[in-house]
């Protein structure tokens, strides 16, 4: 606990924040983009959000406030490659509101999401940031936590 907020695991009670959040993340990528990168529907998440806490595809926390209203979400997907000599993970996203931004919210998040990797004996973390210049702060945050930039873009095949 940290300024009266605490950090706690989502639960299925959760997928309505976890949604609005995660689609306010996004609505702040697509506005720097031009174009829609991303098809976002907030009752559908909600159901993906329940369904990946059911089969632990993805584990979320939430910062809170004293009040237990949301600060921000973070969550992230474990994986296994043999370039990372093992299981690893990658945060797929991570949202703060504006207003409570610079506050250490974030950074808590990630030291709860590593804490709980070396639980699970995760080898590395990784997150990507948009290739945009007005993502640049979002760069330098996760340089201080630690994260160093290794290069390469990030492609995808839609199926």
């Amino acid at each position: 606990m940290t300024d009266g907020w605490t950090i706690e695991r989502a639960t299925e009670w959760d997928a309505p924040a976890v949604a609005n959040m995660v689609g306010e993340l996004l609505d702040e990528i697509m506005r720097h983009y031009g174009e829609r990168a991303f098809w976002f529907d907030r009752q559908e998440t909600e159901v993906r959000v329940v369904a990946s806490l059911a089969r632990e595809r993805l584990f979320i926390w939430v910062a809170r406030d004293p009040d237990r209203a949301p600060l921000g979400v973070i969550t992230v997907c474990e994986s296994y490659a043999l370039y990372a000599e093992g299981l690893f993970a990658t945060i797929t996203e991570l949202y703060v509101p504006p207003a409570a931004r610079s506050h250490g919210v974030g950074a808590a998040l990630i030291e709860r999401v590593r804490a709980f990797g070396r639980e699970r004996g995760w080898g590395r973390l990784e997150v990507t940031t948009p290739p945009l210049p007005a993502f640049d702060r979002s760069l330098a945050f996760y340089e201080r936590q630690g994260f160093a930039v290794t290069g390469g873009r990030k492609l995808k095949f839609v199926l």
